[in-house]
């Protein structure tokens, strides 16, 4: 059992800031005088709707989401949105485009085609998904309702580095693993959609920005739940939302104003993750798995060469405090997911760790 905080490397539910934890755990049974715990709340009281309506207009503020677009908090992940996204938007021709780069895209494909004509507009798969398509490659059809990519990919390591170019395609992203890390140009989304528990909260809500002109356009047999149109218009309080869980996305979102706001974070992701990545590329043990111009900030992958010796790797480094770094099922390996929450310390003393390692297999 270890006394102190381990390192989580978690791909997610990952690690949250420890301030927030703690804040948290201060508020936990009496929320700032109100006698009662967050969980314990109505969503219609006057109480919870002053931390909804907060959290909500600060998640605008620091993304900087324009007038155009509408914040909405779902429930059911990023895999209900596999389903979402088609029945509000592809009625518009019957037509999609997918970029597959990845586990989640090709799942959300997958889902997407029970509802209307998918094609595949560009695809890794060729090289195990360890690159990024350029613009160059992007076949993006005029007659597509949409075109939807996954913006970063936590099994492989890779993440897109440029927003594609779609001619007047309402472009869709999958951020679930990379928002809040960087500036986002948001008006040149007609949804971006993400899972809370990588960088914004604990598992349960799922933050979907979309253009508003979209809402209101969906298949007739959309589930209420999943009308993006149903969503606006009652706040995404048609039913009792993610109370907890949205309040915790406040939390951390005071913690990264803190940070210096998207762009301070930027700053601070980008330098952790050339911490890992340098040592990847001098390192004659571990060798760094996604191609270099496509390498994610978020999802470190690389592997040793021999499974046993990542075996070996991966259960010392849980047993030093540096947890869940084993690779996806899919692909093996290891993999460090260091979104916001992980310190640069954390990164740091990952290395050190490696580089002994690294001495005592040589």
């Amino acid at each position: 059992m270890f006394k102190e905080r381990i390192y989580n490397f978690s791909a997610g539910p990952s690690m949250l800031p420890l301030s927030v934890l703690e804040q948290a755990a201060a508020e936990m049974t009496n929320y700032r005088g109100s006698g009662m715990s967050v969980m314990e709340m109505s969503h219609r009281s006057k109480v919870y709707i002053s931390i909804f309506d907060e959290t909500k207009a600060d998640f605008k503020k620091i993304l900087r989401v324009p007038d155009t677009h509408e914040v909405v908090f779902m429930q059911g992940g990023a895999w209900l949105q596999f389903a979402a996204v088609p029945m509000n938007l592809i009625s518009a021709t019957g037509k999609a485009d997918y970029a597959v780069t990845g586990n989640f895209s090709s799942l959300a494909m997958k889902e997407a085609k029970k509802y209307g004509e998918i094609r595949v507009a560009a695809s890794s798969e060729d090289k195990n998904h360890t690159y990024i398509p350029a613009q160059s490659e992007l076949k993006i059809s005029p007659d597509a309702a949409y075109f939807h990519y996954c913006a970063n990919n936590t099994v492989y390591g890779t993440e897109w580095k440029y927003i594609p170019e779609t001619n007047g395609v309402t472009l869709v992203s999958d951020m679930s693993s990379n928002i809040l890390t960087k500036p986002v140009d948001v008006a040149k989304y007609g949804i971006i959609y993400a899972g809370a528990q990588k960088n914004m909260a604990p598992a349960g809500v799922t933050v979907v920005i979309i253009d508003k002109k979209l809402a209101g356009k969906e298949l007739p047999y959309t589930p209420t739940m999943m009308r993006y149109q149903t969503m606006i218009e009652s706040d995404s309080m048609h039913n009792t939302p993610p109370c907890y869980t949205i309040y915790m996305l406040g939390l951390v979102l005071k913690w990264l104003d803190a940070q210096g706001g998207i762009k301070g974070m930027e700053k601070i992701k980008t330098a952790k993750a050339k911490i890992l990545y340098d040592y990847l590329d001098e390192s004659r043990l571990f060798k760094g798995c996604a191609a270099r111009e496509a390498r994610s900030d978020m999802n470190v992958t690389f592997r040793t060469g021999n499974e046993a010796l990542d075996e070996t790797f991966a259960k010392d480094a849980a047993k030093a405090g540096f947890d869940n770094l084993k690779g996806h099922r899919a692909v093996g390996g290891m993999r460090a997911s260091i979104y916001n929450a992980m310190p640069t310390e954390g990164v740091q003393k990952l290395v050190e760790f490696m580089k002994d390692f690294e001495i005592k297999n040589k």
